[in-house]
């Protein structure tokens, strides 16, 4: 298998092509880039601006370039002698427009006689056989069933401005008379038009998470793989592409088995999944490289966070709550609301697959299925590997439900058995309510330091010590030394640069109770706890444009679910949260703000930098996410998709090619150290196949995080505000093998033996240094 020593994330658009994607290569070999990785390029529904919602397996979407656009960046990337990484979604189509699913539509009309019938995972003992589309507005559906603004046009039906198929012979001219109305025609089709809401309980298919425009297909049939892999299997035939990120494996009915016809597909090439592991959670030993870096991304963030602070703010954040939250009996509650509420669908089927299997199910099933859910550990279980997590399941669930055991004692047999089709689907949806439940809801709740709220990561785990950090790094090098390593993507909460910040909040825990006292008298009186979370959404990505952190304020708020909601929004409350953010950009709270922020920019200066030196040094391959290695302070989607001023990049990459790094320029500090990290992990391999911890000695040593990767040595600063305080590093030293060496950052060469960290980190918080190379001939 030929791995990348890095990566480079690029979201490939309409406005940002294959084309331009090409003409960007050669800027980025200069960084140091081995592979280029791209955003999912097959054809998605019209206007994607993700690609997640591929309509079509068979080309490369038009609008990003196309076949022509694929074709011209593997020729470039090929002159550079880089590779590229393409991202895949095997496990959803897009169906918001069925017009533009030749599968799809075609199951709309002809239904179970569909050729593609079998590629869509749908329960068809629902409905009467046919497919309930739940997309029918709130003043559309009259008291009598008629729905408004539905018309035949031709050999279709349209609602609005989607079109639908008519079946043959099914026609308004086939009716019972020539007056016959698009709703008798509608009546006859296979296929069912309900209020948008029917879709939390109703829905008869498999989607991705509550997404009901995003229709899941079979890949465990071989014949779907190979259809729905048609194009993906030209990009290997051809030599256009040289491995894949998997999207959401833990969709799949079988991912193991999925990655084992990839491999066959691919010929064994690089392969990477987004999977998401709970602490102490292992991946299973599948054909594939790795994960794409969460688990990665959540050490290095709580490896540079104070664990003495964690008391304080369990303080702050039940004072503004008024009691202790448990963070574990949280997320229970809130996915317990996702089983019983937006996916109550899913739940609903595995009830029937039990009854079909098992005519003595008990009443409760589905009362005890959706409590299992909400107590299951981890994303899924694949069984057998996993039984463990649902037993732990049916114990927890003994605490919350009692009333359940019986059930639950019932249940579980069927449900660790893997030849029990509801044992499938429950391993399939488990993962969802997870999601949902955790990652989309309770995260916007829990607002102790948010910076540890991020995907792949358990904020209830405050902290991990450098020994914890390096037990963990020893093991990765042995067993996934080519999974990805990350700390921003298309998906994060927060960019990297706003977590930098947000971390500084636990070095200085007093001053951030002051701020936070002061800023709370323009909050929502009844809800003190989610402006503490906001507020640290402000200060972390500051300064931000007050539109964005109105659209942040808006979204978060929703996506927490409790004052207000996607589906009912609450105006007056998120005017007050609008009015909170233009406290905090004007007059007084300005200057507060920018008080606090000047007080901790050591700090995050210091966090910036070393947790961006961890991420590209540490075991793995390091992915950089489009313009990360200048800044990166965004919120959540779409603020993370935001366009990238290239420009800008470009000269600080020149800069950074020929100046040296101060932290007080930060943009130039961190892009010289992406550039010359980079640099070094492509043309000098050799200096990064092992991994040992470098111990310093001396009164500050717990602040200083070093390891020798086979040659290459790191070295960053922890906890800075506390270093800054203690008054520096004093005569704390650092051991070096012998030898002549150099300081990549900073230019400077330094003799083996014993280094003084202060004479070391003079400049920069952070140090990379590699043997001087000797002069040729």
């Amino acid at each position: 298998m030929r791995a990348p020593s890095s990566t480079y994330r690029l979201q490939i658009t309409a406005e940002q092509t294959l084309f331009d994607a090409a003409a960007r290569l050669e800027a980025l070999h200069d960084l140091g880039v081995d592979w280029v990785y791209l955003s999912p390029i097959l054809a998605a529904e019209p206007g994607s601006s993700h690609g997640y919602d591929v309509v079509a397996h068979d080309r490369v979407d038009a609008s990003r370039g196309g076949a022509e656009g694929l074709a011209a960046l593997s020729a470039e990337a090929r002159r550079l002698g880089m590779g590229v990484l393409v991202d895949i979604v095997p496990n959803h189509v897009g169906v918001a427009t069925p017009d533009q699913n030749a599968w799809w539509w075609d199951v709309l009309q002809h239904g179970r006689d569909s050729e593609h019938a079998d590629a869509f995972d749908v329960d068809w003992t629902q409905h009467d056989g046919r497919i309930l589309l739940p997309i029918v507005g709130d003043d559309d559906l009259g008291d009598d069933g008629r729905i408004a603004h539905l018309t035949v046009d031709g050999d279709v039906l349209r609602y609005w401005d989607t079109a639908l198929p008519i079946a043959p012979g099914t026609g308004a001219q086939h009716g019972a008379t020539q007056s016959d109305d698009a709703n008798a025609v509608l009546a006859r089709q296979h296929y069912v038009l309900g209020h948008w809401q029917r879709g939390d309980d109703e829905l008869a298919y498999r989607r991705f998470f509550a997404v009901t425009t995003l229709a899941a297909i079979r890949v465990e049939d071989r014949a779907v793989f190979d259809a729905s892999h048609v194009e993906i299997r030209r990009w290997f035939d051809e030599g256009l592409v040289d491995g894949l990120r998997v999207d959401h494996p833990d969709g799949l009915r079988d991912p193991e088995g999925y990655l084992r016809d990839l491999a066959e597909l691919t010929g064994g090439a690089y392969v990477l999944v987004e999977k998401i592991l709970e602490p102490g959670e292992e991946l299973p030993a599948w054909p594939t490289a790795g994960t794409t870096g969460y688990d990665a991304l959540a050490l290095v963030d709580r490896v540079l966070t104070d664990p003495a602070a964690e008391q304080a703010l369990d303080a702050i954040d039940a004072r503004m709550r008024g009691l202790p939250i448990d963070w574990h009996a949280l997320i229970h509650q809130t996915k317990r609301g996702i089983a019983d509420s937006i996916l109550h669908a899913e739940v609903l089927r595995i009830e029937r697959e039990v009854r079909a299997a098992h005519a003595d199910a008990p009443d409760d099933s589905a009362d005890a299925l959706a409590e299992l859910l909400a107590c299951f550990p981890v994303y899924r279980s694949y069984l057998p590997q996993g039984a463990e997590h649902l037993q732990h399941a049916a114990d927890q669930s003994a605490h919350w439900r009692p009333d359940l055991s019986e059930t639950v004692a019932w249940l579980l047999p069927i449900l660790l058995d893997p030849s029990e089709e509801a044992a499938r689907r429950f391993q399939q949806t488990s993962g969802m309510v997870m999601a949902k439940g955790v990652e989309d809801t309770a995260f916007y709740r829990y607002g102790r330091l948010t910076s540890l709220n991020e995907v792949g990561g358990d904020p209830s785990v405050f902290a991990v010590s450098p020994i914890e950090f390096h037990a963990a790094m020893a093991r990765r090098q042995g067993q996934w030394p080519h999974a990805m390593t990350t700390l921003s993507t298309h998906d994060t909460k927060r960019g990297e640069d706003v977590r930098a910040r947000i971390s500084t909040i636990a070095e200085a825990p007093h001053e951030w109770d002051a701020l936070l006292e002061r800023m709370l008298a323009h909050a929502p009186l009844r809800d003190r706890a989610f402006s503490n979370l906001l507020l640290q959404a402000v200060v972390g990505a500051w300064p931000a444009s007050r539109d964005r952190l109105h659209a942040y304020a808006e979204k978060a708020a929703r996506e927490a679910d409790a004052r207000t909601h996607w589906t009912d929004p609450d105006e007056s409350y998120e005017d007050a949260l609008s009015s909170f953010v233009d406290a905090c950009l004007d007059g007084e709270g300005r200057a507060a703000i920018e008080a606090f922020v000047d007080s901790v920019d050591a700090g995050w200066r210091s966090n910036v930098l070393s947790a961006k030196l961890l991420a590209l040094a540490m075991p793995g391959v390091p992915d950089v996410y489009q313009g990360s290695e200048v800044r990166e302070l965004s919120l959540v989607d779409p603020d993370n998709r935001r366009p990238i001023d290239w420009a800008e990049a470009d000269a600080l990459r020149a800069r950074a090619a020929a100046e040296p790094a101060h932290v007080d320029d930060l943009e130039h500090a961190k892009v010289r150290l992406v550039r010359e990290t980079l640099r070094l992990r492509r043309d000098r391999g050799a200096l990064w196949g092992s991994y040992a911890q470098v111990m310093a000695r001396g009164e500050a040593a717990d602040h200083a995080l070093a390891f020798d990767r086979g040659g290459a040595i790191a070295v960053v600063t922890r906890l800075p505000l506390g270093l800054e305080r203690r008054g520096g590093w004093g005569e704390t030293l650092l051991p070096v093998p012998e030898g002549r060496w150099v300081e990549l950052l900073s230019g400077r060469a330094f003799d083996g033996g014993t280094v003084r960290l202060g004479d070391l980190l003079r400049d920069l918080p952070v140090a990379l240094l590699a043997p001087a190379e000797q002069p040729r001939g």
